[in-house]
């Protein structure tokens, strides 16, 4: 069996890779069914609005990537905590991409014997686009 640091690991590349293939049910199969995320200028919001706002970006055809780094995992018995370095990538038909990068700090829980989200502090903020010298 896969030790706790690298089914924990495994869960942010996961992640991205069901993002970047509009695979909403994998990601939502990620997390608690009482996930909460907190992002900056928002009120906390949970599962459902994650799914709501994924199936928006859907409709809308936005095509989502990203790339994270693993910085420290600690476990405590059945909770854990990852901080994250995160860049996600969104593109939407022929306008320049939305790059937005920053921090994440991940409160997960094991239930039924997997690692899932269980609470969500992203800090990402958008990076200007690179201008040409």
């Amino acid at each position: 069996m896969r030790n706790d640091e690298q089914q924990i690991r495994e869960l942010p590349a996961t992640w991205i890779r069901a993002s970047k293939a509009g695979d909403t049910a994998t990601v939502l199969s990620l997390m608690t069914d009482d996930a909460l995320f907190l992002v900056p200028g928002q009120a906390p919001f949970g599962r459902q609005m994650f799914a709501a706002a994924a199936e928006g970006q859907q409709q809308a055809r936005m095509e989502i990537d990203g790339d994270s780094e693993v910085l420290e995992i600690q476990v405590a018995g059945d909770w854990a905590y990852m901080l994250t370095r995160l860049t996600v990538t969104v593109r939407q038909g022929p306008a320049a991409p939305v790059v937005r990068s920053g921090h994440t700090m991940t409160v997960l829980a094991r239930r039924g014997g997997r690692w899932l989200l269980h609470r969500d502090a992203n800090l990402l903020v958008t990076v200007p686009p690179q201008t040409a010298a």
